[in-house]
């Protein structure tokens, strides 16, 4: 229970990788704010969590509008009091090549990818400043660093955490707070689930490890970053993707 006592909140949290992520840090004895657009989903991995005997709330909203984070974090530290870890896993995917990328489209998955991290970290470390303790953990990608045709929105934003990550962990180093990304891979998840047999195959054939990843293999690599383990590290880029990159 190396989180007891702790209160997490996780975005993105109502599925995949994000509700893995909410699952072990309440395993570990976390109090896990469950956030997610979608209400039925936030509410039914906040129950899920509860029903294991763990503790958790449901606080849906949509992290890439400024108003609703300042009130999601309002509510948070009425009911809480405070905010120990942040993961900032909150994203969306619409891949489409660029000729046919629409302003809205764009600006959807910067908002929700990149903008939300800067809003949520922003309203934490207000917090995390006073107690002069935090762990803050951004979700980026391996699509950050190769890219992928139909992604150059989606790849935009998830360098843009990576660019963020480090210089908003020297911000904030002297005041206890850590602030890390990680990078997964190919992660099997609902928004991995499109892929066709044969680009499946394919990806399977650039990874050394030989097989894809579980949200699990993310939400480990996120409660060691979120530990005591990992108190001297921070502005750091974590890939967890079976050796994908190496190549």
């Amino acid at each position: 229970m190396i989180f007891k006592g702790k209160t997490a909140l996780v975005t993105g949290a109502g599925r995949g990788i994000g509700r893995a992520i909410a699952l072990k840090l309440a395993e570990e004895g976390a109090l896990v704010a469950i956030n997610s657009y979608s209400v039925q989903n936030t509410e039914a991995v906040a129950a899920e969590i509860c029903a294991s005997g763990g503790n958790a709330l449901a606080l849906p909203a949509d992290v890439a509008s400024s108003k609703a984070v300042e009130l999601l974090f309002e509510k948070l530290l009425v009911q809480c009091e405070r905010i120990d870890i942040l993961v900032n896993n909150a994203g969306i995917l619409r891949d489409q090549l660029m000729l046919h990328v629409k302003d809205e489209d764009w600006n959807a998955i910067l908002d929700t990818n990149l903008k939300s991290v800067f809003l949520c970290t922003r309203a934490a470390i207000k917090v995390m400043m006073r107690a002069r303790w935090g762990r803050i953990i951004n979700i980026s990608s391996v699509a950050a660093f190769a890219g992928n045709p139909g992604q150059a929105h989606y790849a935009a934003s998830k360098a843009g955490i990576i660019g963020f990550t480090h210089s908003a962990a020297r911000e904030v180093a002297k005041s206890g707070i850590t602030i890390n990304a990680i990078a997964p891979g190919f992660i099997e998840t609902d928004m991995t689930a499109h892929l066709s047999d044969k680009q499946k195959a394919e990806l399977l054939m650039r990874i050394p490890i030989g097989f894809p990843g579980t949200p699990q293999d993310i939400a480990e690599t996120v409660a060691f970053l979120a530990s005591n383990a990992a108190r001297y590290i921070t502005g750091q880029v974590i890939t967890v993707d079976g050796g994908l990159t190496t190549g």
